[in-house]
């Protein structure tokens, strides 16, 4: 064996290999596998068994490209492996080194991510990227992938972290990661870092909507009396503001005067969760809401906070404190947004209707509210099967009066 430098790899022969004569030139010996072209096993002087990979290239050129350190863990198979890869890329015309040398110049997960997908992702405008996306990445996927680069990353990983997500949180917090992922991998398409996105193609779970909890109009005006009776004015009269318009928590919150018009009864919106802006129809009751704020003419803000130089932070004290003295069960303060959409079904608007009234950019979303509709769905169904059966009805006279016009004409002609 020790003058055999080609025979056929098995881990067993390699082991039996000696380290390389201290007192040659060459810093190491090469042997030749004779079952895959080109692969390489180099053991150096103190032992250390190499395996690697000598090609020429189309154009003439010869190379060497190092596979891996032969162990227990990388054996002949695991080497054979990735000759066979390095020959796939070689007949494609591609320098299996030169993808290597790219694989290795290219970002980790977490250096994309921090140095260029999430500084753009806050400067284009997505609201989600400061806060939500970066809590995601810190606390689920830099823990994951982050050591890796991109091109690392397979679509199999994806996978199994949705798969993963999915068994400790819900499917919708699995589907927000998968399209976390998805953006991230698409610019990185986009900016020419890797040629695909293993994200791609990989299917989100079904959400299951979960039923509203919502207050019905008397005991929403329950809990207007128990705010009209709160110390904390301001906060009382925001949480009224929620309830009057079905706006989001911040939406109202970071309300501006000047996006305000009490005359027309609309207010702007420029910043919204979809990242469009919208108009908001104010209803009169709102208006007088507004009309009555001591902010008014006094402050950049609809409900300041203490301060004034910056809105009301935080309205759940307030929303506790009157629950619990207007005897009511407890709910959320996003719960008034699903109130004001469900008395505006109960009302008989449409869902199209109740969708913009929310500023829902899909409408899916507001399909949550379908079930209350259910009168105003059997009435239309009712108003088609109306139409059909007058049709029906007029089809049938027709058909009658045709048959007693043709027995008149036969009675004529045999008279």
């Amino acid at each position: 064996m020790k003058d055999k430098k080609k025979f056929p790899f098995t881990n067993r022969a390699i082991n039996a290999l000696p380290a390389h004569d201290p007192d040659s030139p060459s810093k190491s010996a090469e042997y030749s596998d004779t079952v895959v072209p080109g692969l390489r096993l180099a053991v150096g002087k103190n032992g250390v068994k190499r395996f690697g990979m000598r090609y020429t290239l189309l154009s003439g050129r010869t190379r060497y490209a190092p596979i891996g350190q032969f162990s227990t863990a990388f054996g002949v198979a695991e080497a054979r492996a990735e000759a066979a890869e390095m020959r796939a890329i070689i007949d494609r015309g591609g320098d299996p080194q030169e993808e290597r040398d790219r694989i290795k110049a290219m970002p980790t997960f977490s250096e994309f991510v921090r140095q260029q997908y999430l500084p753009f992702a806050i400067q284009s405008g997505k609201r989600s990227a400061k806060k939500d996306d970066e809590s995601k990445f810190r606390l689920h996927l830099e823990p994951k992938f982050g050591h890796l680069r991109l091109a690392e990353i397979t679509t199999r990983d994806v996978q199994m972290h949705h798969a993963a997500m999915r068994e400790s949180h819900s499917p919708g917090t699995a589907n927000r990661h998968l399209a976390l992922l998805s953006a991230t991998f698409r610019k990185a398409v986009e900016w020419g870092v890797i040629d695909k996105n293993p994200a791609s193609g990989v299917k989100q779970y079904r959400e299951v909507i979960q039923a509203t909890t919502c207050l019905d109009a008397n005991q929403l005006a329950r809990l207007f009396a128990a705010l009209d009776a709160d110390e904390s004015r301001t906060a009382a009269s925001a949480l009224k503001f929620l309830a009057l318009t079905g706006v989001r928590r911040e939406e109202a919150l970071q309300a501006e005067w000047q996006h305000v018009n009490l005359e027309a009864g609309l207010w702007w919106l420029p910043k919204t969760k979809s990242g469009r802006g919208r108009y908001v129809a104010l209803n009169a009751t709102a208006v007088e809401l507004l009309a009555a704020q001591p902010s008014r003419d006094k402050s950049v803000w609809v409900f300041p906070g203490r301060s004034g130089d910056k809105p009301i932070n935080n309205v759940r004290k307030t929303m506790e404190r009157a629950l619990a003295a207007a005897g009511l069960p407890h709910i959320r303060i996003h719960d008034l947004r699903h109130g004001y959409a469900s008395m505006a079904v109960n009302a008989g608007a449409s869902l199209y209707v109740v969708q913009h009234l929310l500023g829902h950019a899909s409408p899916q979303v507001t399909q949550r509210y379908a079930h209350m509709a259910d009168a105003g769905l059997r009435e239309a169904s009712q108003a088609v099967a109306d139409v059909v059966s007058a049709a029906l009805q007029a089809a049938e006279a027709k058909e009658e009066d045709d048959v007693e016009e043709a027995e008149a004409e036969a009675e004529a002609t045999n008279d």
